[in-house]
């Protein structure tokens, strides 16, 4: 995969709990967020990988499920990683 374990652990680090937290919110939202982009600079080059792009809309509405369920629980934890991704807020 693209994605090293020292990148994956470098991304928890700075938006999970700890290295090892691999399951909090912030830290998957950050993943996918990082795949995301990876994900949308295949598809500028590779225009009909249409497998692809099913995985781009599937993977952004896992991200906008766990930004909802965040939204819902801590608003404050939302926003700081609203802020900390630059994502704009999709929750209404």
């Amino acid at each position: 995969m693209y994605l090293s374990k020292e990148w994956k652990s470098e991304i928890f680090e700075q938006h999970g709990k700890a290295v090892t937290d691999t399951g909090s919110t912030e830290g998957q939202v950050a993943l996918f967020t990082n795949r995301i982009a990876h994900l949308t600079g295949h598809l500028k080059k590779n225009k009909h990988d249409f497998s692809t792009q099913l995985s781009l809309q599937k993977l952004v509405g896992k991200r906008r499920g766990l930004l909802a369920y965040l939204y819902k629980k801590d608003i404050n934890r939302y926003r700081a990683i609203i802020k900390a991704l630059a994502l704009r807020d999709i929750i209404k």
